[in-house]
């Protein structure tokens, strides 16, 4: 008797921390089946993320058509009551993409998949697989268990994209980002014979970087020209003059202040280059002519004061 109670006992108590787990939506740190991995993909300055899990074929039914006509999208995603022969991903409805929890998605800007526009955040990634087409879903409930309690009310974006069947099976599901330009990169999921792309785009790369070069150009040094430089010349370099003017009149007044400390090679070619920076160029002759008899006397390397000399009389010329 007092056995039984005891057992009793601790299946109550087991039981107790099972619907914690579940509510926290929480794993001990075990080893998995189904190993999570995550790949994260710089575009232009914007980072985007993914992080899955990554369930394997294990000579099992992948993608097909449910057994029985089930009406709805809701997931069939359960692997307890999965009829016999039943694919793992049924066609038409919902998908974690991947395994345990639900795919995680994430760009610190916004962007455009496959031209449409995603806000910078986190988002739970779902999929409605299909024999011809697919459905992207991106959900703003990032948190989630699998698909069991998704909410379409919480879609941020669903865009349709069309799978490529393969010929030869991959045995994990994994996603890979590829063919990275400056502002756009094709992702892709690969899994068993299908391979399912999509493009994102970062919506302003430009405007994104500038974002970024402010904090860097802040928090890099205090006192230090070269960052404020850095910052300036990306953003004259991006048709954005009030912004590269506002950032080199910045870096002036710094390396004003480190030329009153005492001239050097370094703040006098600074000063040249940040008077060309404000379309001064008769002033920044004389201030690389000045920085060029400070490099001599510091014994510059020969290498960088030829290019100086060259530069200046290129400068000279172009008058």
């Amino acid at each position: 008797m007092k056995r039984s109670l005891i057992l009793v006992f601790l299946l109550f108590v087991f039981a107790g921390f099972a619907a914690s787990f579940a509510e926290a939506q929480q794993r001990p740190p075990l080893p998995r089946l189904s190993p999570r991995a995550s790949i994260m993909q710089i575009i232009g300055t914007t980072e985007v993320t993914m992080s899955y899990g990554r369930p394997s074929v294990r000579e099992r039914v992948i993608f097909g058509e449910w057994p029985e006509k089930i009406e709805g999208e809701q997931t069939l995603d359960d692997g307890r009551v999965r009829p016999p022969g039943a694919p793992v991903v049924a066609f038409g409805h919902l998908w974690r993409t991947g395994a345990d929890e639900a795919t995680l998605f994430t760009a610190n800007d916004d962007v455009l998949i496959n031209g449409e526009l995603l806000p910078a955040g986190r988002y739970s990634f779902h999929t409605i697989p299909g024999k011809e087409e697919w459905t992207l879903i991106f959900n703003k409930d990032e948190g989630q268990w699998g698909s069991f309690s998704y909410d379409r009310s919480k879609d941020q974006l669903r865009v349709k994209v069309k799978p490529e069947w393969q010929t030869e099976s991959k045995e994990f599901l994994y996603f890979r980002f590829a063919t990275v330009k400056d502002d756009t990169a094709t992702a892709y999921l690969r899994w068993e014979k299908v391979k399912v792309p999509f493009t994102v785009k970062v919506k302003d790369v430009v405007g994104s970087t500038i974002k970024r070069l402010k904090t860097y150009a802040e928090t890099a040094g205090a006192g230090d020209a070269g960052p404020w430089m850095t910052a300036a010349g990306y953003a004259r370099n991006n048709k954005q003059p009030e912004q590269a003017k506002a950032w080199f009149e910045k870096a002036w007044e710094l390396n004003e202040a480190s030329i009153a400390r005492g001239t050097t090679y370094q703040n006098l070619s600074r000063k040249g280059n940040i008077l060309l920076g404000l379309d001064r160029r008769a002033e920044a002759i004389t201030a690389l002519e000045a920085a060029l008899a400070k490099g001599k006397e510091e014994k510059i390397r020969a290498n960088d004061l030829e290019a100086l000399e060259k530069r200046i009389a290129d400068l000279k010329a172009a008058k």
